[in-house]
């Protein structure tokens, strides 16, 4: 054990060290102090019409991300649909089905990247590079612009613009999301990642056998996909692939990509309100909330299955469902990681995990992936908890909430608590639909319990733009698809765009200097009532239908019964 926690001490010192420089330099990008590109981004903004320079009402700036986001789907809709009209086809697949398309579409589009196929079985060259690749960034990149925006909100004082959405998009690909990618695309060839135009290798087997290995563009894809807290794998079996994650060097590296930029935004929010205590203060709450879910995790896939007693090496674990060159140590990182940040990538499967380890990975993404969460969105989710907070406290001691020297007034407050819902009707409503319409019975492989915990995880991973799934759960389907998409789309945009309405009511106000009454929203304090607000808030609504999944599942297990 004590090299297991080693590991995971020197995993979480590495990102520290990369997070907090990153953090300042993106402040320094979207704060426009970084201008050696800026030549470049001229000529990009230039031929739309657009300058850079002219700020946009919160309104402008939503309509401007919804309608590039809109324009987005509908091209790589079409390119699935018509894949086999089309170059860099050199596999023969046929055009995607429609109701695959448009789930796929909206799912890159949103950056959750939920798959509903293989990859290898099923997208050409051209939809893997030019289209799912390219959503890579952009989807990416939107999710750090609406970031960027909602700081500018919370500092300014009396304006009505939050930045420039096109302006903050390209300088998203262009300062950050293209080198960090190209770096990392390098550092993958080099351990033995693929990175090539053929379709496929023969290979000739131990024991004397022919065997076809798919090939194509893997590392460039691999690089974004962990960069953005996309997830989406070019194989089927994403990061579990020898292909897409060849040695444990490249297991470090990718555990390391999918949380920087996450980590990062906590000290570039700092920066860009002028105090980085509010930033630290935001990395302590995440981060306890973090450790927290790891411990958990962990502890529950290094216990076991005691149903397998006798069976298994004493002190192995649970081994089922992991590559034995990782273990539970790399796995159960890589599960907290990637539920945490919205990347949904697996170096493992998340169906073979204990009762209590799924538990942990399906209510990280039910708390809305706010521990880091998704590249930007994840800090405007938190800072939507953070709203709350500070009404609560303001409520106990009898004053009006202030934040950043500014009133939290029923706009916000009734903004941030509507947020709130978006899961709740995603995760349940949506899956509750699905078993009233029959539809989710025939898609789960399992009975009992963790048939239920199948559907209840993929629409949580869909609404939290997350991606990952138990991998019994058969969604590709027309009814799962649509409704996927649905929930995707809703956890996308119903936290975007309240987070900005509230970033655009926050720059037009005054601020006041702190007084000796003004509650501080940097100390240790806050953030133990900012983590106790967000653990309340996802056990009243999520803990009766946990209690009917995992929980249930688990005390069974106890009771050594199976179904």
């Amino acid at each position: 054990m004590t090299p297991d926690l080693l590991q995971a001490a020197l995993y979480a010192a590495l990102l520290v060290v990369i997070a907090v420089p990153l953090g300042l330099y993106m402040a320094r990008v979207f704060s426009g102090e970084a201008t050696f590109l800026a030549p470049l981004e001229r000529a990009l903004l230039a031929p739309a019409g657009i300058r850079g320079e002219e700020g946009q009402h919160w309104t402008r700036y939503a309509l401007s991300l919804i309608a590039f986001n809109a324009a987005g789907f509908l091209v790589l809709f079409l390119l699935l649909r018509f894949q086999n009209l089309l170059p860099l086809n050199p596999q023969g697949f046929d055009g995607v089905p429609a109701h695959l398309a448009f789930n796929t579409a909206i799912s890159f589009v949103t950056n959750t990247n939920w798959q509903s196929y293989g990859g290898e079985t099923t997208l050409s060259h051209l939809s893997q590079m030019v289209g799912l690749t390219t959503q890579n960034f952009v989807s990416a990149a939107s999710g750090m612009a609406v970031a960027a925006a909602v700081a500018r909100g919370f500092a300014g004082r009396q304006v009505r613009t939050i930045g420039n959405f096109w302006s903050d998009l390209v300088r998203s690909v262009l300062y950050v999301l293209l080198p960090l990618s190209v770096l990392l695309a390098i550092a993958f060839v080099a351990t033995g990642m693929p990175q090539t135009l053929a379709a496929s290798v023969d290979a000739t087997t131990v024991e004397g056998g022919r065997q076809t290995l798919a090939l194509g563009p893997v590392a460039s894809q691999i690089a974004i996909k962990q960069l953005g807290t996309n997830g989406g794998g070019f194989f089927n079996v994403n990061s579990a692939h020898p292909f897409e994650n060849p040695t444990a060097i490249s297991n470090l590296l990718s555990l390391l990509a999918i949380l920087a930029l996450p980590v990062a935004f906590c000290f570039t929010y700092g920066r860009m309100v002028g105090d980085r205590r509010q930033g630290v203060a935001l990395f302590a709450a995440m981060g306890v909330m973090l450790v927290l879910a790891f411990v958990v995790l962990y502890a529950a896939e290094r216990i076991g299955n005691p149903l397998h007693a006798g069976l298994v090496a004493p002190g192995s674990g649970n081994m089922e469902g992991k590559d034995v060159r990782f273990g539970i140590i790399g796995s159960a990182l890589w599960a907290v990681a990637t539920t945490a940040a919205s990347n949904g990538s697996v170096n493992a499967m998340h169906d073979s995990l204990t009762p209590l380890g799924g538990l942990v990975a399906m209510l990280q993404m039910q708390l809305g992936e706010i521990v880091f969460g998704g590249v930007g969105v994840g800090l405007t989710g938190m800072l939507l908890f953070v709203i709350l907070t500070v009404f609560l406290a303001g409520l106990m001691v009898g004053r009006t909430p202030e934040y950043l020297g500014k009133k939290i007034e029923a706009r916000e407050v009734k903004l941030a608590a509507l947020t709130l819902m978006v899961m709740p009707i995603g995760a349940l409503a949506l899956a509750a639909i699905a078993i009233v319409a029959g539809a989710a019975q025939g898609s789960i492989q399992d009975a009992g319990p963790h048939g239920l915990s199948e559907l209840l995880y993929a629409y949580s991973s869909a609404t939290g733009n997350n991606g990952s799934a138990f991998a019994g759960f058969n969604a590709n389907v027309p009814f799962h698809n649509t409704m996927l998409g649905l929930a995707m789309m809703l956890g996308r945009f119903g936290y975007i765009v309240p987070i900005l309405a509230i970033a655009g009511s926050l720059a037009a106000k005054k601020t006041a200097p702190a007084s000796a009454g003004t509650f501080p929203t940097h100390g240790p304090v806050f953030v133990v009532l900012l983590v106790v607000t967000i653990l309340i808030v996802g056990a009243l609504t999520f803990l009766p239908v946990l209690a009917l999944g995992p929980i249930a599942e688990q005390v069974s297990i106890l009771a050594a019964k199976t179904f």
